[in-house]
């Protein structure tokens, strides 16, 4: 794995820099099914490519313990011994799920890492898509519930209160290394970066321009069905973002279209709701209500997002008939611009 410096900041999700604004150097590497990539100014910070090196090394270390594809993985071994024995854990994996946990809670049960054995149910997976029969279905939810996740930061330790249940960190565990490895590049003296992990989260601090630090760093928001266009374009500044989308894993069955994104609590995937984007002070946080608020949908975010001014909502729904509409919450204007036009989608805002 090399790191690969370019010099154009175009890379999704891309900052849109002024042309005057300094040039920015990307230093990328594959972890976690996607690319993580590191963009800095090597002008202001001769010593980026080192920091960048030891961010992205912090990736690697993180994925080996908290990815579901590798059986040695601490996750894994949660995944198979935790019913029989309570599992010993490093810090950073306690931390992540004891997060999880309280999203759980705070989200009613929208937000929820158990979901493997549905995911697997739905053939999700191993982007297999298929539809369940009702038996392997109520199996599946029988296993789902993060009230069956036991975590005992005392002792280090994780113990699953029933058998089959299946952590899956998918929908969190990329914006939780962006935040972990950015440490790295704060410890090194980088106040300026932008650092994403592939389309679906980023997290950036300082501005692009140091000559401007209230500039920050703009990213585009893609459309969910069409990921070489973008809806609207958003500024980000000490913050980051976290975008759940449907439009890449998904199967038709009898004329309806299926998502991978699954409700928890019922065990069905969500129906109209095609992205959801998430600002929140820190990468975990905007993934994690990413797929929550996909879950939870538009009134129940934008209501969640009041009680909360650090957060802005981002979302695009099924509208009435052939239409679609954005819905936004706790976004200032001059933080947001709309990418018309829209082509064939009627695009209304919300309420």
């Amino acid at each position: 794995m090399s790191e690969q410096p370019s010099g154009s900041p175009e890379t999704p999700p891309a900052a849109a820099a002024a042309p005057e604004s300094p040039l920015l150097v990307r230093y990328s590497r594959r972890a976690m099914a996607c690319e993580f990539a590191v963009l800095l100014d090597p002008v202001r910070y001769p010593h980026g490519a080192a920091a960048a090196l030891a961010a992205l090394n912090e990736v690697d270390r993180l994925e080996e313990l908290l990815t579901v594809f590798r059986p040695e993985s601490q996750i894994s071994r949660i995944n198979v011994l935790g019913y029989q024995q309570p599992v010993a854990v490093e810090p950073e994996v306690m931390e992540v799920l004891l997060l999880s946990k309280r999203l759980w809670e705070q989200t009613q049960g929208a937000f929820d890492i158990t979901t493997g054995a549905l995911s697997k149910a739905w053939g999700f997976f191993r982007r297999q898509g298929r539809m369940p029969q009702a038996a392997q279905l109520q199996a599946a939810l029988d296993r789902t519930g993060s009230h069956h996740l036991h975590l005992d930061p005392d002792s280090g330790t994780v113990r699953l209160a029933v058998p089959g249940v299946e952590l899956n960190l998918g929908s969190i565990g990329k914006g939780y290394a962006l935040d972990r490895a950015a440490v790295k590049l704060v410890e090194a003296g980088v106040q300026d970066f932008l650092f994403h992990g592939g389309r679906s989260s980023v997290l950036a601090r300082g501005s692009q321009d140091p000559r401007d630090p209230q500039q920050g760093f703009w990213i585009g928001i893609a459309h969910p069905l069409q990921p070489d266009r973008r809806l609207a374009r958003v500024r980000l500044r000490d913050a980051a973002l976290g975008t759940s989308g449907c439009g890449t894993q998904f199967f038709h069955h009898q004329g309806r279209r299926w998502a991978h994104v699954i409700d928890p609590r019922s065990g069905e995937p969500v129906q109209g709701v095609f992205s959801v984007t998430v600002r929140a002070p820190t990468a975990a946080l905007a993934d994690g209500l990413a797929t929550a608020f996909f879950v939870l949908g538009p009134e129940q975010a934008r209501a969640f997002c009041r009680r909360r001014s650090e957060l802005a909502l981002f979302m695009l729904v099924q509208g009435r008939g052939q239409s679609y509409r954005i819905v936004r919450e706790n976004w200032p204007e001059e933080d947001l611009r709309l990418q018309e036009p829209f082509d064939r989608w009627v695009v209304r805002e919300a309420e």
